[in-house]
């Protein structure tokens, strides 16, 4: 007969599998959102369309977890639901309209390895902001990340000129605002919870993103984008969207954010796999030089912050 002690140790293990399974499937399902952006593109549609869809059939989903987890939660103070509309708008609406916008000019690999940045961009904003000094393993990290992406983006630059200048700077910019949602977000997130807070936050992102398409366009616009568009849209939002946060959330829960940070380096590998397999985007040695130094450099800094 087992003791209920000797089970524990596969108790344990089951429970670490699983959640490095999440963590790997929400990695790979986050990564495939600009493979589906990219593919939509071919289909003569605009960012803000793009993004007004993603975000119209995600809300729903959104609304429901809201409504779940703050089923026994308090109701938020004033400042706590300012604080949510800020962090909605920076880390989900602006981030995410930039993000699309860049994509229309460099390719989807590129595009990951700048956004992978975000950790470095989080350390850099708190060593300005609490003006510490950075430490050698800090600093190995973010010279290593960033000579990684400066190697991708040499190579692009050479096939694609001026194009891909633009485009890096849009999903740079909208790195740093989902780093300023992250940096932003520590303490509303001990208040909150971090479940209520993302659900939250999307919700607010989602309205956003729908006016502002209905500033540029009207609103039935929606209705003419062709049939694929929507198809590619329903993926985009439940798949790559709404999927990535809750499994993400879980695996954090079950093996903590260090390892589930190391997992998710499989996002970019992905995107590269997904790149060759469904865009035919052209892969050099630099560019895979590029993403081995910036999953280094990220590997050092979720160690260091560890």
């Amino acid at each position: 007969m087992t003791s209920p002690a000797s089970s524990l140790p596969t108790s344990s293990s089951r429970i670490a599998a699983g959640g490095i399974a999440l963590a790997a499937i929400g990695a790979i399902a986050a990564s495939g959102k600009a493979v589906i952006v990219k593919l939509a593109y071919r289909h003569g549609v605009d960012a803000t369309t793009l993004l007004a869809l993603r975000m119209l059939m995600a809300f729903p989903l959104f609304a429901v977890l809201a409504v779940w987890s703050a089923r026994r939660a308090p109701a938020l103070s004033w400042g706590d639901r300012g604080r949510v509309m800020w962090l909605g708008f920076t880390g989900y609406y602006l981030s995410s309209l930039l993000d699309f916008q860049g994509l229309q000019y460099i390719s989807v690999t590129l595009e990951r390895l700048i956004l992978y940045l975000n950790p470095t961009l989080v350390l850099l904003i708190s060593l300005v902001l609490l003006k510490k000094r950075p430490g050698r393993w800090q600093v190995a990290a973010l010279v290593l990340s960033y000579l990684g992406v400066l190697l991708a983006f040499g190579h692009d630059l050479q096939l694609e000129g001026g194009r891909i200048v633009l485009g890096s700077a849009l999903v740079f910019a909208s790195a740093l605002s989902y780093a300023l949602y992250l940096f932003g977000s520590g303490q509303v997130v001990a208040r909150i919870g971090a479940i209520r807070l993302t659900a939250y936050a999307s919700c607010v992102a989602c309205v956003l993103c729908v006016l502002h398409f209905a500033v540029q366009h009207p609103m039935s616009a929606l209705g003419q984008a062709p049939t694929p568009v929507y198809w590619l849209s329903l993926i985009n939002a439940t798949v790559c969207t709404v999927l990535p946060v809750m499994a993400i959330m879980l695996a954090v829960k079950r093996i903590g954010s260090s390892l589930a940070a190391q997992v998710g380096m499989l996002g970019p590998v992905s995107t590269i796999v997904m790149s060759l397999w469904l865009l035919d985007e052209p892969m050099g040695p630099w560019q895979i030089l590029g993403t081995a130094l910036v999953l280094l450099g990220v590997l050092l800094v979720s160690r260091v912050r560890a």
